[in-house]
């Protein structure tokens, strides 16, 4: 396996000076080499900025951008020379065992899926992202990449997902569960009904029933599966709902001196929660199901959320997810599947 992390120097909105600046500081973090793709004279002006060990950064030259108004498909065939294509396919070439990208998520979906190609077995890849709950993290998955799921799909999700949870955030028998409109096994749409069924036969995964989207952030599941449209409602939801009760607490504290000094008495809790709910110190969403691990950061990372996803690719790499799925999908190892 490539000891290289490949990481998109031109997408997302604080490209590129946050996405260097954050592979510079990656370095303290994790062993492997980093390769900054893009436009080689803006990112060499970028590296001046920090002093840091040049044998471990190299930057890989690409001309082209793909912007997020792209249409993603139009884009990834006519930008062959773009940071996000290059980057893909050095994975393809086992030239790098990651490719990090904070820009347009259709088109890094869509590239990700015809050039790194899906692990033979698997139906469809999906995009798994952690959420902050009560009791620590669970991975929701698919976020983003399948909005329109066949039944068959969710067995699959559920199955990376566990494998991913299990080695990464080694916990053991990770509790699975089908997002739903209610606790019942007969409850939900067509899809999803036969998505209980098929569930419930599979296995090699701990299947725990229906989830209602209460049950996520209490941390009653590790693992909770849905179709990419639902996915992305909750994870959307989630992340302008903590921001705006955060934003609310701050306008009602300063209206009150003594709001402010049990504010100051409170700092060090409200600081671990804002961590909790902050996207940068997650990294990213693995797309799981592909032949090698492509990661989707947030728009809008910073130098924080690079760092993240790094040492979240190293994780990845240390435990060999992708090794793990494949063994995973052989027919005559998981005949459910």
């Amino acid at each position: 396996m490539s000891d290289v992390i490949a990481i998109d120097a031109m997408g997302g909105d604080n490209a590129p000076e946050s996405i260097v600046q954050g592979a510079v500081e990656a370095l303290e973090k994790v062993k492997y080499k980093i390769a900054l793709v893009g436009k080689k004279e803006i990112i060499d002006k970028e590296l001046s900025k920090y002093t840091y060990d040049k044998e471990r950064i190299t930057v890989v030259n690409a001309d082209e951008v793909i912007e997020n108004c792209e249409t993603p498909t139009i884009a990834i065939k006519k930008k062959k020379n773009s940071s996000m294509v290059v980057g893909l396919n050095m994975v393809k070439n086992s030239q790098a065992a990651a490719f990090i990208s904070a820009g347009n998520t259709g088109a890094l979906l869509t590239g990700a899926t015809l050039i790194v190609g899906r692990i033979k077995g698997i139906e469809r890849p999906a995009l798994g992202t952690l959420l902050p709950t009560e009791k620590g993290r669970t991975l929701l998955i698919d976020a983003g990449a399948n909005v329109d799921a066949k039944p068959s799909y969710f067995p699959q999700f559920a199955l990376m997902g566990s494998i991913y949870v299990e080695n990464v955030l080694g916990i053991s028998s990770p509790r699975v569960g089908l997002v739903n409109i209610g606790t019942e096994e007969e409850k939900g749409n067509t899809v999803v009904k036969e998505a209980y069924g098929l569930l419930n036969q599979t296995k090699n995964i701990n299947f725990q029933g229906n989830a209602e989207a209460r049950d996520i952030t209490k941390g009653d599941f590790d693992v909770v599966v849905c179709d990419a449209f639902v996915g992305n409602v909750i994870l959307k939801f989630m992340e302008g709902f903590a921001h705006s009760i955060f934003r609310m607490i701050k306008e009602e504290v300063m209206k009150k001196l003594i709001y402010k000094v049990g504010m100051l008495l409170a700092k060090g809790a409200f600081k671990k929660m804002l961590k909790m709910a902050d996207y940068d110190t997650i990294g990213g969403a693995p797309f799981l199901g592909l032949k090698g691990l492509v990661v989707k950061a947030h728009g809008a990372s910073d130098n924080r959320a690079v760092v993240g996803a790094v040492t979240q690719c190293a994780a990845f790499m240390d435990a060999d997810i992708v090794g793990k799925i494949e063994q995973a999908v052989k027919p005559e190892e998981n005949e459910s599947l």
